[in-house]
C-alpha cells in the first residue's frame, strides 16, 4: 500500500453517482476531499483485516476487491466483491468493534479512505446518507440468510454456475471479448466464492469445461454457454 500525491476529487469522481456519496451536497463532498486519504493497493494487498478495527470507510475509487472471512482450517469464504464506487467497513465503524472480514485487491486498485469522524458527522448531518448505510445494512443481512441456505442446499454445480455469473455481472468482460471475464481469481478465492474445497472445484470445473459451459486459460475464464449456465445456477435471464 503507498498514499497517492494526487487523490480525485469527490464531485468530479466519474463513480460516485451509482455510490451511497451520490446524494452529498457540495460542502460535504469538500469535507471529504480535505480530510480523506488515497492509497494504491496492489494485487493482493490486505485493505481491511479482521479483527482489526478499521481506520475508517473505504471506497474503490478504481479497482477489484474481495471481501473474505478467514475459517479456523486457514480457508478463505469470499462473502462479497467490491467494485468502483463501492464501500467497505461501514459496519465495525458502527459497531465500534474490531472488523468482521477482511478486504484485499484482486488487482492493483485505487481507494479513498475517510476517516471516521468524517463518517460520523456525515451520518448526524445527512438523513438520505443515513437511510443508504441502513440499506446496506440491511442488504447485508439478506445477502448472509441467503448464502446459510444456499450452502446447505444447493449442489456445488450450482453455486459454481451462480459465481460464474456474479463475476461476470460485478465485473464484467474483457473490452473486445464479451465472453471472457475481465477479473482473474486464483482456484482457492473460486473455491473460496463458491464455499467448497480446492479439489471440489477444480472437479466440476473439468465438468463444465468437458460439457463445453466454459474454457479456461491460466486464470481467464471464458463463458461459452450463458444460457445453459443461467439455467444450472437457477437465475432468472
Amino acid at each position: 500500500m503507498t498514499q497517492h500525491p494526487h487523490k480525485p476529487y469527490c464531485v468530479k469522481c466519474e463513480f460516485r453517482i451509482r455510490s451511497i456519496l451520490s446524494d452529498l451536497d457540495a460542502y460535504a463532498l469538500e469535507t471529504l476531499d480535505a480530510t480523506k486519504a488515497y492509497y494504491v493497493y496492489k494485487k493482493g494487498q490486505v485493505i481491511l483485516s479482521e479483527g482489526i478495527p478499521p481506520t475508517g470507510l473505504f471506497c474503490i475509487h478504481k479497482g477489484k476487491v474481495k471481501v473474505y472471512k478467514t475459517g479456523d482450517d486457514g480457508r478463505e469464504k469470499i462473502m462479497r466483491l467490491a467494485k468502483n464506487g463501492d464501500v467497505i467497513g461501514y459496519r465495525s465503524l458502527l459497531t465500534g468493534g474490531p472488523s468482521t472480514v477482511s478486504a484485499a485487491a484482486l488487482e492493483e486498485s485505487t481507494v479513498c479512505c475517510i476517516p471516521q469522524e468524517t463518517f460520523f458527522k456525515l451520518l448526524r448531518a445527512d438523513g438520505e446518507f443515513s437511510m443508504r448505510i441502513i440499506d446496506l445494512l440491511t442488504g447485508e443481512l439478506g445477502r448472509a440468510e441467503e448464502e446459510i441456505v444456499h450452502l446447505a442446499q444447493r449442489p456445488v454445480r450450482e453455486r459454481l454456475a451462480e459465481a460464474l455469473i456474479v463475476l461476470k455481472e460485478t465485473y464484467g468482460t474483457e473490452e473486445g471479448d464479451n465472453s471472457v471475464l475481465s477479473v482473474q481469481l486464483t482456484r482457492e478465492e473460486l473455491a473460496g466464492m463458491v464455499g467448497t474445497a480446492v479439489e471440489t472445484l477444480v472437479r466440476t470445473i473439468a465438468e463444465f469445461k468437458k460439457e463445453h459451459l466454459i474454457t479456461t486459460e491460466k486464470k481467464k475464464i471464458r463463458l461459452l454457454d450463458l444460457p445453459a449456465l443461467l439455467r444450472i445456477g437457477n437465475i432468472r435471464d
